[in-house]
């Protein structure tokens, strides 16, 4: 077997992806069992933002398989960071993995769910994987070598006029009064710009890869996590779409908001009409 830690850096990166995609391949599988089988539930931060065994043992599986194969390499996972390790982004090779992306979905069987698996060094997202459970669609880009869904090149909307957008979202884990007036605040002002409409489908990744395949111009979130943007952004970008900072400025990857999109032009309009949520970060101390 090859010794990653003597390859070539970019060489290195390469064969990463390629063991990426055989894990998410292989976890996507689990989840595809663990969703016909009767599900143990519970929450972690509010009682919509709900864990089930299947995320941690999905996560075990990604993280052990890797950690034998990269031993040096550092790891960022969903269920580990609900179990109080500290979620810290280094200059280190570092794996950031949601096990199942779409809990709520994956509890009710609702077909919109996916493991995702990004991978950054020094603080850059190098590539992205993300695998839809349900239906075996794959997901893939390398930074600087395009993004792809099963093997065919992806390419965003190129879209600019807001009137004649698609815009995705998600509602966010925070259901108090005051936070559901913001969110649909900002929904009512993009739905009055006018666009052709705003869908909400429960799977941040999966949301976002449909930036990156042209099928929606834009979204947009407050109080998604590292592990819900990392493969994404690496996919959106390398099909020729924008990600930014809800500001407008660049990606914040622990700053639990994002604004993506297929065109400069859109992202900014989104920019421009959304009030700020209040998540607080993923760095942080709780």
């Amino acid at each position: 077997m090859t010794n990653p830690e003597s390859m070539e850096e970019g060489e290195c990166w390469a064969e990463c992806l390629d063991v990426a995609v055989r894990i998410a391949r292989t976890a996507g599988q689990l989840v595809q069992e663990a969703v016909k089988q009767e599900k143990s539930v519970s929450s972690k931060s509010t009682p919509t933002d709900l864990v089930t065994e299947a995320d941690q043992q999905v996560e075990d599986l990604i993280i052990s398989t890797l950690r034998e194969r990269f031993p040096s390499h550092r790891f960022i996972g969903e269920e580990s960071s609900a179990a109080g390790e500290k979620c810290v982004l280094t200059d280190n090779p570092t794996w950031i993995i949601d096990p199942i992306d779409g809990t709520c979905n994956f509890v009710h069987s609702f077909p919109m769910v996916a493991v995702s698996i990004g991978f950054a060094v020094k603080k850059e997202l190098e590539f992205g994987v993300i695998y839809h459970c349900f239906d075996g669609t794959l997901y893939t880009a390398r930074r600087g070598h395009g993004a792809f869904c099963n093997g065919v090149r992806l390419q965003v909307s190129k879209e600019k006029d807001m009137s004649k957008a698609l815009i995705l979202t998600e509602i966010g884990a925070k259901r108090d009064p005051n936070t559901l007036d913001i969110f649909l605040g900002n929904m009512k002002k993009l739905l009055s710009a006018p666009v052709h409409g705003v869908r909400i489908i429960g799977s941040s990744t999966l949301a976002l890869c449909h930036i990156a395949s042209g099928a929606a111009e834009a979204y947009y979130q407050y109080g998604l996590h590292c592990w819900d943007i990392a493969a994404a952004a690496v996919i959106i970008r390398e099909a020729g779409g924008c990600v930014i900072d809800t500001t407008g400025g660049p990606l914040d990857l622990m700053s639990r908001r994002v604004v993506a999109a297929g065109s400069q032009e859109i992202a900014d309009y989104v920019v421009q009409q959304l009030q700020p949520i209040s998540y607080g970060r993923d760095d942080h101390d709780p």
